[in-house]
């Protein structure tokens, strides 16, 4: 009966830990969705990841962002799918571990130190403050600890090791694929003010009956014969009309606080202006006819191979002019030493402007990249590599003009 009883219980099948299974796929699936979602746009998290660099003091790093960023938007993605189908369970365990660990460490100094405003968890879909993105990485941190500890029972969903494997190089392949695909062809989907169909004048103005921000100023107050000192908000300095008592004076400047969040303009900051520093946005961002607008943020940053295709994009364009009334721009942030030697170097069709980078990087994500702009509104965007042919810009687009 003993011998029995022993060879029951060494044959039953192990009990499910559902609680595991329950870590699993939450872990799981939220690393693939924040890896997609950053791979989505690599070098929008490639900017992100810059801004580290640069206050880690790791500023030589900023060349290869785009490509750490491909590298790390695959390793969420690979690491949340075996995860869930079990296949390296000790390795993936302790790769969820360290990385877990390293972004809690991360967003917890941009939230404490307030050097980084977002941390691009989930790209520019899904923006987080960083305290957010901290809370965030406890909540995982906290899954991932207990996947750990109970590593050595996560079994693969797969039995046959062929399959497993065929399935593992599958997704390796896949979650580098994306990024790649997306770093030369521009993101899938578009998340940015500057996307296809948006109008550009109507997100620079501020809707009729808008709310602004509103804000709370502290005076600090000292008392001239007693030095009591005190503090107090705008409303209370206003109402008691203390800037009429001669006893009090205000000490140092009022700190503002952000009570109430107004309305928010989608594109604040973008400012083109020509060589003499005049502002042309409006006459260049509301012009009734087709609009190439050729971006590129760091002329100085462009490959071989990237002045190659801004060769043949200007020669596109060059030729479209002929027959067509279109206006084309070129908006920088490089000096105008720079677009002197380019134009020496391609004679450009393109009139040249000069805008900050912020909104540069935001409007197309490639260096260089093309907008197609019809009376302010985004037509199309192009990165350098997928620009169209003279006979498909005009079979497409500019034969329907009216």
């Amino acid at each position: 009966m003993t011998y029995n009883a022993s060879f029951t219980t060494a044959n039953s099948p192990k009990k499910t830990n559902y609680v595991l299974w329950i870590a699993r796929l939450f872990v799981g699936l939220l690393f693939i969705f924040s890896g997609l979602i950053k791979a989505n746009d690599p070098m929008g998290f490639g900017y992100k990841l810059e801004e580290y660099f640069h206050v880690f003091h790791l500023s030589f790093l900023g060349d290869f962002s785009a490509w750490i960023a491909i590298f790390l938007c695959a390793l969420e993605i690979i690491l949340g799918a075996l995860l869930i189908i079990g296949v390296a369970g000790r390795t993936v365990a302790w790769g969820l571990l360290l990385l877990i660990l390293f972004f809690t460490f991360l967003t917890f100094f941009s939230a404490f130190f307030k050097v980084v405003t977002s941390c691009g968890c989930f790209g520019d879909a899904i923006p987080l403050t960083p305290w957010q993105s901290f809370a965030k990485d406890i909540v995982l941190l906290i899954f991932i600890i207990y996947i750990f500890i109970h590593r050595s029972s996560i079994q693969p969903l797969i039995s046959s090791s062929f399959t497993r494997n065929l399935l593992t190089l599958f997704i390796v392949i896949a979650s580098f694929g994306i990024g790649i695909f997306t770093l030369y062809y521009l993101p899938f989907i578009d998340f940015l003010p500057y996307k296809v169909g948006n109008n550009l004048p109507a997100l620079m103005k501020i809707p009729e009956g808008a709310e602004p921000d509103v804000y709370e100023h502290i005076y600090e107050m000292k008392h001239k014969k007693t030095n009591e000192t005190k503090q107090v908000n705008d409303k209370v300095y206003m109402s008691e009309k203390l800037w009429e008592d001669e006893d009090w004076e205000i000490i140092g400047e009022p700190k503002s606080t952000l009570v109430k969040k107004g309305f928010e303009l989608k594109i604040p900051d973008l400012i083109l202006s020509d060589s003499e520093g005049n502002n042309k946005t409006d006459e260049i961002i509301q012009n009734p006819y087709y609009n190439f607008i050729v971006v590129s943020t760091d002329l100085g940053k462009m490959s071989p191979i990237d002045l190659k295709q801004l060769d043949q994009i200007n020669t596109t364009i060059r030729d479209i002019a002929v027959d067509f009334n279109i206006r084309a721009i070129l908006a920088t942030a490089s000096s105008s030493d720079e677009v002197s030697y380019l134009n020496d170097q391609m004679d450009l069709v393109l009139e040249t402007f000069y805008a900050d980078k912020v909104p540069l990087k935001s409007m197309v994500r490639s260096n260089p990249g093309v907008l197609l702009l019809l009376n302010g509104t985004v037509v199309k965007k192009w990165s350098s590599t997928n620009f169209p042919s003279k006979e498909e810009l005009i079979e497409n687009y500019l034969s329907n003009e009216e």
